[in-house]
């Protein structure tokens, strides 16, 4: 056979030699590298979800306590998610409800009233009945569940005083019941318009809680129901001013409770609130109507709002154009006037000069640079260097409002600065005492 035909047949047929082992080899190699390409990222997990589970589980055998902590955040539905407000919602209301139904209704506080009564320990303190620790506990046996928490020695030995026979005041002790049952009671009422259920209440929710209030309370009987919207603008204002010191919008019900406010509004339950209480209290009929009336008087535009040339007129009209100037420009105004609730928080912050709140509303006007403090410029800017003086500020150079709060001068030092009426009583002060005087003495000479 010719040799070029056997080199031909040689060819044509499958290689089995040398050359096809390496080129299989080859093969084989390049397989193995696309798969660990493919694969290298997968391995990688696997390797990693191995290694953290390990450690995750070390720690678990590790920290036992972590199991037993609770769950402590839920999310609140969504504005779309309508079936779990609802559902939100009525669990909230059969919550307050259960809470209602455990405290003290009226019989069962006559009931411990008897109970008290009959368990005395003589003798008696004047006509002042008084219990020791041993009938106390009978009593708290025979009252009831729902007494249980009032029957312990922590609050026997807070209400303890002086007593030489270690006793407590049956009448003390019936009122420290009464009044946490009220306190619960109002805490209930409150969260029934607690809308979001965080417990704060919004303006608008407060002013629902006080519109519905009016008809309960005996001193308001005389308001006209077109004046309610502007009582309960005024009512509410105090709230705000008061314990809303950031402005959020929004009270914590916990401070409305422990604030003296409500006590305030609930006194106008009383048919035979005395007219001097009812001056004095800012809920009142009297007091809002008038405020309201001093609204109305400054403004002689009859526009509903007050120019700064009509609340120039405010009070005894002394204040000074450089506060008015900055009044209106720190505080919320419309197209360059102020309505009634701004000006609820003007009276506010001008008849309580000695509260913290009040002081920051008027420092946060006379901290004209925005600096977070007086300086010269800024009192040179109102008055003079002298009331550095008064205040005694830690920094010679700069008054802050801790600094006003503490010295107590607060009240003359804004008086001072705000009141032209209020400068010339602190310029002439000397001789109005030297006045005083001889006016007492040619009265006792008489």
């Amino acid at each position: 056979m010719d040799w070029k035909e056997v080199l031909r047949r040689r060819l044509a047929t499958p290689d089995t030699g040398p050359n096809r082992l390496l080129k299989v080899a080859g093969e084989k190699q390049n397989r193995a590298e696309k798969k660990s390409e493919q694969e290298l990222k997968d391995e990688e997990m696997d390797l990693f979800t191995k290694y953290y589970s390990e450690w995750k589980g070390g720690r678990k055998n590790t920290n036992e306590f972590y199991k037993t902590i609770p769950r402590f955040y839920y999310r609140l539905p969504a504005e779309d998610e309508v079936l779990l407000q609802k559902l939100r919602e009525e669990s909230r209301a059969v919550f307050l409800q259960r809470k209602s139904r455990e405290l003290l209704d009226n019989e069962e506080l006559q009931n411990l009233w008897f109970l008290l009564d009959k368990h005395q320990t003589p003798p008696m303190i004047g006509e002042e009945a008084m219990i020791n620790y041993e009938n106390f506990l009978k009593v708290g046996e025979k009252a009831g569940p729902k007494c249980k928490q009032f029957f312990t020695a922590k609050v026997f030995a807070k209400l303890l005083h002086t007593d030489s026979y270690g006793r407590i005041s049956i009448m003390q002790f019936f009122n420290y019941v009464m009044r946490k049952v009220w306190l619960h009671q109002t805490r209930i009422g409150l969260s029934l318009y607690d809308v979001a259920g965080q417990g704060y209440l919004r303006e608008s929710d407060l002013e629902n809680y006080i519109l519905e209030l009016i008809p309960t309370l005996p001193q308001l009987d005389g308001l006209e129901k077109s004046f309610y919207s502007f009582y309960v603008c005024t009512a509410v204002r105090k709230f705000f001013f008061f314990l809303d010191p950031l402005r959020t919008g929004k009270i914590k019900i916990q401070d409305i409770l422990a604030c003296s406010f409500l006590d305030d509004l609930l006194e106008l339950r009383d048919e035979e609130l005395s007219k001097e209480s009812q001056e004095t209290n800012w809920f009142s009929a009297p007091s809002a109507l008038r405020v309201y009336g001093q609204y109305l008087n400054l403004d002689k535009d009859h526009n509903g709002m007050l120019s700064k040339e009509e609340l120039s007129r405010y009070g005894t009209a002394t204040m000074t154009n450089v506060f008015l100037d900055r009044v209106f420009q720190e505080c919320l105004t419309y197209d360059g006037e102020m309505d009634y609730k701004t000006y609820l928080d003007f009276v506010l912050a001008l008849e309580n000069r000695k509260e913290p709140a009040a002081l920051q509303y008027i420092f946060k006007l006379l901290d004209i640079e925005n600096k977070g403090y007086l300086n010269v410029f800024s009192l040179n800017y109102f008055f003079r260097d002298e009331i550095f003086d008064m205040v005694k500020p830690k920094d010679p150079l700069k008054i802050s409002l801790q600094d006003l709060i503490n010295s107590n001068q607060g009240d003359t030092v804004t008086t001072i600065l705000i009141d032209l009426n209020g400068f010339w009583t602190y310029e002439n002060r000397e001789a109005l005492v030297a006045n005083d005087n001889e006016n007492s003495a040619d009265l006792d000479d008489t």
